[in-house]
């Protein structure tokens, strides 16, 4: 499953899930310095606590629907990440062969394709909250630097 998680960066899906899954960490001094300040009541925490969990079930969808691409594209997807971080990192290189790079290349596609259809998912699973996205995507920046907001959010998850 990790290994899936290097393909799902590609995604708005696991953009927008990063972000919350720095709660159970201690923020490093960077971010303590970059302190979000959210005034946010528990309804909205409860909110927020719902749309992540879906986000968090709906992210692992999208991580095995990109696995079953790359591999119905004929490729293991340890080797589509080695390829596609190469292409990504000027300073990494991978061999890879030509058949290689064109697999690499049509599976991207395909899993490009997908990327307008999970947003608008993700978006409606935030909207079905109650939250906008812009919200929801403050209440993630806060949290990864406020302990008080992640006790609060942990307790609330844990009870329901």
């Amino acid at each position: 499953m990790l290994k899936s998680k290097k393909i799902a960066g590609l995604l708005f899906a696991f953009a927008l899930t990063a972000g919350t899954a720095a709660v159970a960490q201690t923020p490093t001094t960077q971010q303590q310095q970059q302190t979000v300040d959210v005034d946010v009541s528990d309804a909205e925490l409860s909110k927020f606590a719902k749309a992540y969990q879906g986000l968090r079930m709906m992210n692992q969808q999208v991580n095995q629907k990109m696995m079953k691409t790359v591999q119905d594209g004929g490729m293991d997807v340890q080797r589509f990440n080695e390829i596609h971080q190469a292409s990504q990192d000027p300073n990494k290189e991978v061999e890879a062969t030509d058949e290689e790079l064109d697999q690499h290349a049509t599976i991207l596609t395909e899993i490009e394709s997908m990327q307008g259809d999970f947003q608008k998912k993700m978006e409606t699973t935030i909207k079905d909250q109650g939250l906008t996205v812009e919200r929801y995507q403050k209440l993630a920046m806060a949290l990864q630097s406020d302990q008080e907001l992640q006790s609060r959010l942990q307790k609330m998850m844990q009870q329901g």
